[in-house]
């Protein structure tokens, strides 16, 4: 078992930058993704990073905006978001794999956060 604890959304203008962490309660071998699920909307996949840092994979959406990293010393994965849309508003949830890979699929996921609020103004 694993718990994570997301932190750092808020209120931000357009054309802003956020940055999310997740703590996880203890060392993981594994992969670690962020989705987000808008009012009304499915969740939707973000980004994905695996174990060891090596692979990422993002949604086409936030593509050349949004970076994954972790710090395994500190047990903590970080979703940094420049130039915020609009679009982007929704709860942000930190998830781990237990299979270790960088996983589009929310089905891949075993352990999730309890989620954090980004708000974009427009």
């Amino acid at each position: 078992q694993v718990q994570l604890v997301e932190s750092g959304g808020g209120l931000v203008q357009a054309g802003g930058s956020l940055r999310l962490s997740c703590a996880a309660s203890r060392r993981t071998f594994y992969g670690m993704g962020w989705f987000r699920q808008a009012s009304g909307k499915e969740r939707e996949f973000v980004a994905a990073i695996s174990w060891g840092g090596g692979s990422t994979t993002y949604a086409d959406s936030v593509k050349g905006r949004f970076t994954i990293s972790r710090d395994n010393a500190k047990n903590t994965v970080y979703l940094q978001m420049n130039s915020l849309k609009h679009e982007d508003t929704a709860v942000y949830y930190c998830a781990a794999a237990r299979s270790g890979g960088a996983q589009k699929n929310s089905s891949e996921y075993d352990y999730w956060g309890q989620g954090t609020q980004v708000t974009v103004s427009s």
